[in-house]
């Protein structure tokens, strides 16, 4: 393996009674661009029993990016969205100063039938001018995300600019996020098709790298930003995501990121004393976890 690139392993992490899967941040890179957090839901079986449900919980300072392969979530937030994301969709959430929302599997799809549920949730940090910033929820249907064929590979670009298409979803500073899918084994060049940081995260099938293999599961970073060519193997798809960085670090406290840790404590300490802004009708409530030193 060149020594210009790390090999991430996802880990599991219960989310209620919903199993994900976490990749960014690790020790070695906590973050990729402005990309500070993965959550890798799924694929898992939804049914009687056994439906998504994340109660009422707050964040600050960043965006969340909800893109789903299979099954469906319904967004509710404390601006007042109320929206079903579907296979292909792009949800946005801002955080800002303060959010809370929650992440449920839609009442149509409670009616005892299974169903596969699999997606990301992706942290994006927010520019340390616009932490503060009002909170919003932006919904991109699939319809409306650029996909162009490329040879053997399906190329759709979700979020930023990459590949010579801009997505209607921007972010907040410079960044990229590509759903590539590869029906023959071929080579990817990434001259000139992307600018910043770079990480690949296997969805399904492999990265050939030199001897070895990349499979789903796991992430792979370039230590540089001018990785050019990696190779796909057949029916694999990857997510490629990037940008530049933000000047200042960024750090993390449960749901929470801030370029301040005391902006972190007080957002603690708000979350605590209930005085974050509530999802219209709903009157959950998850308990901030106390770190055991």
């Amino acid at each position: 393996m060149a020594n210009n690139k790390l090999i991430v392993e996802e880990r599991q992490t219960d989310l209620g009674n919903f199993i994900v899967g976490r990749l960014l941040p690790f020790r070695q890179k906590r973050q990729v661009g402005p990309f500070t957090f993965i959550d890798h839901m799924g694929p898992s079986t939804i049914g009687k029993g056994n439906y998504m449900d994340v109660d009422q919980h707050p964040h600050i300072g960043l965006s969340t990016l909800t893109y789903l392969f299979e099954g469906e979530i319904e967004h509710k937030d404390s601006t007042g969205s109320d929206q079903i994301i579907y296979p292909g969709d792009v949800g946005f959430m801002t955080a800002g100063k303060g959010v809370t929302h929650t992440e449920r599997t839609p009442q149509n799809k409670r009616n005892g039938e299974e169903f596969l549920m699999h997606g990301y949730q992706i942290w994006v940090a927010l520019p340390k001018e616009m932490e503060e910033m009002n909170p919003r929820f932006d919904y991109f249907p699939s319809s409306e995300i650029p996909q162009h064929i490329s040879g053997h590979l399906t190329i759709k670009v979700v979020a930023g600019n990459a590949f010579g298409q801009s997505a209607p979803l921007q972010g907040y500073s410079p960044l990229f996020m590509v759903d590539i899918f590869a029906k023959e084994r071929t080579t990817l060049n990434l001259k000139g098709q992307v600018k910043g940081e770079i990480a690949f995260v296997v969805v399904k099938g492999a990265i050939l790298n030199e001897d070895q293999k990349v499979e789903a599961g796991q992430m792979l970073i370039s230590k540089t930003d001018d990785e050019c060519e990696i190779c796909l193997d057949a029916n694999s798809q990857i997510l490629l995501f990037g940008g530049e960085p933000l000047p200042e670090e960024r750090f993390l406290l449960w749901n929470f990121v801030s370029h301040s840790k005391d902006r972190l404590q007080e957002a603690k300490q708000q979350w605590k004393n209930k005085e974050f802004p509530k999802v219209p009708g709903d009157r959950t409530y998850i308990p901030i976890p106390e770190i055991k030193r």
